[in-house]
């Protein structure tokens, strides 16, 4: 076999090599469908937090690739089984993955009061 040969057969790194992984629990308030009840339940998150350094046999497209990455979470879990009714519904799907701010994973205070901000109107 030659070298041209296995690069060309070279299909990058797997994403996991750039994130570090770490399960998380969030307590996230309800309706169930059926009872129309609303309750407290704790949903499983996976915490997919971005290597403070690259893999070492990463080439140019690794290094560009990991360059661009963002921290974010995503849902394990996609139904709950109702407090009151015991009936299992599922969970809105609109939120199964949540990109994280580098300023409110890095810092504690929060979100600053920049007035150059763009989403200063967004936030409550």
């Amino acid at each position: 076999m030659t070298a041209g040969y296995l690069e060309w057969y070279y299909v990058g790194m797997d994403e996991r090599d750039f994130y570090t992984e770490r399960p998380e629990s969030k307590s996230v308030e309800y309706s169930c469908p059926r009872c129309k009840r609303s309750n407290q339940y704790m949903v499983r998150w996976m915490r997919r937090t971005k290597k403070d350094r690259l893999p070492p046999r990463a080439d140019e497209r690794d290094r560009a690739l990991y360059a661009k990455l963002r921290d974010y979470l995503v849902r394990m879990d996609d139904d709950v089984t109702c407090k009151t009714c015991q009936k299992r519904f599922e969970i809105p799907s609109h939120q199964t993955m949540v990109f994280l701010d580098e300023r409110s994973s890095k810092s504690p205070q929060g979100p600053s009061n920049d007035e150059d901000d763009d989403n200063r109107g967004n936030r409550a």
